[in-house]
C-alpha cells in the first residue's frame, strides 16, 4: 500500500527543494529546444546525468549489476521512465506552454493509482482512491478546456502527448517495484540512464543527425541543468525524501512542480495561462491530496 509517514522540517526542505529543481526543468527543456531537437535535446539529458550517477556509484563503492536480467529490466526502465516520457513531454512543449506542461504531468500519480491497483494486490482501489482519481481527470479535463474535444488541433495533440508521458511514468512505477527494488537506487538510476542512452544515440542519429557539441552558452547551461540538477541530483534527491517521507508524502511534490514552472515559464518566455488552466490545477490538487490521505485520512 501507499507508504505515509509523518513529514519533518528537514523533509519538507527538501521536498521544497526537488519541487524547485523539477519545476525549473520545464523552462530548460524549452531554452534547450530553442537550438536543438527533441531528441538529440533528450540524449544530451540522459548521457550527462549518466556519466554523473556512475560518478555517484564509484564514489560509494557500490557493486555493480552483472546478470543479463538486471539489464533487460534497466532497458524497459530507461524506455518507460526517460526515453518515452522525456521526449513527449520535450515535444509536447514545443506547441503548449511550460506551465501546462507541469499541470499535466501531475496525473502521473493518478495514472500511478491505477497502474499499480492493476498490477499489485495490495494496492487495490478504494473507495477513497475512486475519488481522488476522479477529481483528478476532472482537473485534467478543466486544463485542457472542454473546447479542445470538439476540435483537434497540434494544441490538442501536445496535451495528449504529455499525459502520454505521464502514464508512461506510472508504468515505470510498477515496473521500478516488481523488478528493481533489490537494487541500490543509485544503481538503478545509473543503469536506467546507461540503457536510455544507448536506445536514444542511434535513434538520434537517424532522426536529427550527429550530435553536435557546439551549442549556445544559453543552451549548455540548460542542458547543464537538465542533466546533472534535474535529473542525476534530482533522482538522488528523490530518493532520500521517499526514505524521509514516504511515498505518500512524495506525492506532494506533484502539487509544488506546477507554481514554479508557472511562474519561470511567465518570467523566461512571457507565458500566460488561461483562467481553466489553474481551475483544473486546483481540482487536480484536491484529487491528489485525497489520494495523499490529507483531505480524506487513511484508516
Amino acid at each position: 500500500m501507499t507508504d505515509q509517514k509523518s513529514i519533518s522540517p528537514r523533509a519538507w526542505t527538501e521536498l521544497l527543494l526537488l519541487a524547485l529543481i523539477w519545476g525549473g526543468s520545464f523552462l530548460s527543456v524549452r531554452a534547450a529546444l530553442d537550438e536543438l531537437p527533441v531528441v538529440t535535446t533528450v540524449l544530451h539529458r540522459t548521457l550527462w546525468a549518466m556519466l554523473a550517477l556512475w560518478g555517484v556509484v564509484w564514489l560509494m563503492r557500490l557493486p555493480l549489476p552483472r546478470d543479463p536480467g538486471t539489464w533487460r529490466a534497466f532497458l524497459v526502465m530507461g524506455l518507460l521512465n526517460n526515453v518515452v516520457p522525456f521526449g513527449l513531454l520535450s515535444w509536447g512543449q514545443l506547441h503548449i506552454e511550460s506551465g501546462l506542461t507541469a499541470i499535466l504531468n501531475g496525473t502521473t500519480a493518478i495514472f500511478g493509482v491505477i497502474v499499480a491497483a492493476a498490477a499489485f494486490p495490495d494496492e487495490r482501489l478504494t473507495l477513497r482512491k475512486i475519488v481522488g482519481v476522479g477529481l483528478g481527470f476532472t482537473g485534467v479535463a478543466t486544463a485542457i478546456g472542454l473546447d479542445q474535444f470538439a476540435r483537434f488541433d497540434i494544441r490538442s495533440t501536445a496535451q495528449l502527448a504529455i499525459l502520454g508521458a505521464t502514464f508512461s511514468y506510472a508504468l515505470a512505477g510498477a515496473w521500478a517495484r516488481k523488478r528493481m527494488g533489490h537494487l541500490p537506487p543509485q544503481v538503478a538510476a545509473a543503469g536506467m540512464l546507461t540503457a536510455s542512452t544507448l536506445m536514444l544515440l542511434p535513434t538520434a542519429l537517424l532522426i536529427d543527425g550527429p550530435l553536435t557539441f557546439d551549442l549556445q552558452p544559453t543552451t549548455w547551461g540548460a542542458l547543464a541543468y537538465l542533466s546533472l540538477a534535474a535529473t542525476a541530483g534530482a533522482y538522488l534527491l528523490y530518493y532520500r525524501v521517499l526514505a524521509m517521507a514516504g511515498s505518500g508524502n512524495l506525492m506532494l511534490v506533484t502539487l509544488l512542480i506546477p507554481p514554479v514552472a508557472i511562474i519561470l515559464g511567465a518570467w523566461g518566455r512571457d507565458e500566460s495561462l488561461a483562467p481553466n488552466a489553474f481551475a483544473g490545477l486546483g481540482i487536480l490538487a484536491a484529487g491528489l491530496l485525497i489520494l495523499n490521505g490529507t483531505l480524506w485520512p487513511r484508516r
